[in-house]
């Protein structure tokens, strides 16, 4: 039996639809799958059971990659085929079994979207699977003897990416004197890319508590460094739905996008976004998200520590 799942090219949502496809598995134990994403997107997916091959689609002019795909899979007869994207190259392949993605339903969160595409009820969370050699790589770099923080600082576009200094000193708070993880580490994570944007944060967390670890590690490393925390807090990213796959509590910080869509998901997660609404900040003058500044200025640090602290409590007190 042979599946071919065509996911997103942003880490973020290309985590969300992990779930489906751990179900679509688990209900075809014998399935053969070939997964299709954009290249940030592919390494999530090279331990995922079931799962012989995946292709990074390297965008293209004119939509080539889409004609890439179609010669790679055209000789296949597949079972089943998921295109979450909706591109019309896939209904030219030969398949028994298809689900298209399309609009997104605005009353719903994308994970409650994605498995109303395949009608899977309940709702499948999203997840990852991790090596051997992840696991190693976690287990070498973040100590066992203390809690640990994992922050994001970065996000895809600047509009929501809370100020460096602010995650400073929220991390600082967090693990100082009085706050619930005295005299743990911070680890910081981000993608090569980020280096420069997350220098901030980096510089202004004393270096015997911190581990710099942006731009060091692969996504299944990353999730790997995140299962050994404790806590995670970050912008609305695909990293912080890469803490949430990875069961560690996650505070999500949302501004110029809506929590109700992309919130982390998991009943061991929470978010607080910024006093304006989201309304309030796309509808400000000029607004234009290729070239706005952070728009996360209305959320303050006392506010985020709040949410961290309660999501703390909540998380690891009370079931005590």
């Amino acid at each position: 039996m042979r599946g071919l799942f065509i996911t997103y090219s942003r880490i973020g949502d290309a985590v969300l639809s992990t779930g489906i496809l751990a179900e679509l598995v688990r209900r075809n134990p014998k399935i053969r799958m070939t997964v299709a994403c954009g290249p940030l997107a592919a390494p999530l997916f090279v331990e995922t059971p079931n799962v012989d091959r995946v292709i990074s689609m390297q965008k293209r002019k004119g939509s080539l990659h889409w004609c890439y795909l179609w010669r790679e899979c055209v000789t296949t007869k597949w079972d089943v085929l998921v295109d979450l994207r909706n591109s019309i190259v896939t209904r030219l392949l030969c398949s028994k079994i298809r689900h298209f993605g399309g609009r997104s339903d605005p009353s719903k969160h994308r994970v409650e979207y994605l498995g109303a595409l395949l009608k899977m009820c309940p709702v499948p969370a999203p997840q990852l699977w991790l090596g051997d050699k992840h696991e190693k790589v976690a287990k070498n770099l973040i100590p066992e003897d203390k809690p640990v923080l994992a922050i994001g600082p970065v996000a895809n576009w600047k509009g929501k990416q809370w100020d460096g200094n602010r995650f400073a000193e929220l991390s600082n708070r967090l693990v100082g004197s009085s706050g619930p993880m005295k005299g743990g580490k911070v680890v910081i994570l981000g993608g090569k890319s980020d280096r420069e944007s997350a220098s901030s944060v980096v510089d202004l967390i004393p270096q015997s508590q911190r581990i710099d670890l942006v731009g060091k590690l692969d996504l299944l490393e990353v999730s790997a460094v995140l299962r050994r925390c404790q806590l995670f807090v970050g912008n609305d990213s695909g990293l912080m739905h890469v803490a949430a796959a990875s069961k560690i509590p996650t505070l999500g910080l949302f501004g110029p996008s809506r929590e109700q869509h992309y919130a982390p998901w998991g009943c061991r997660n929470a978010t607080v976004r910024t006093k304006l609404c989201y309304e309030e900040l796309i509808g400000e003058p000029n607004y234009d998200h290729l070239t706005t500044d952070s728009l996360m200025s209305s959320l303050s640090v006392d506010a985020a520590e709040d949410a961290a602290i309660a999501l703390w409590k909540r998380a690891y007190l009370i079931e005590k």
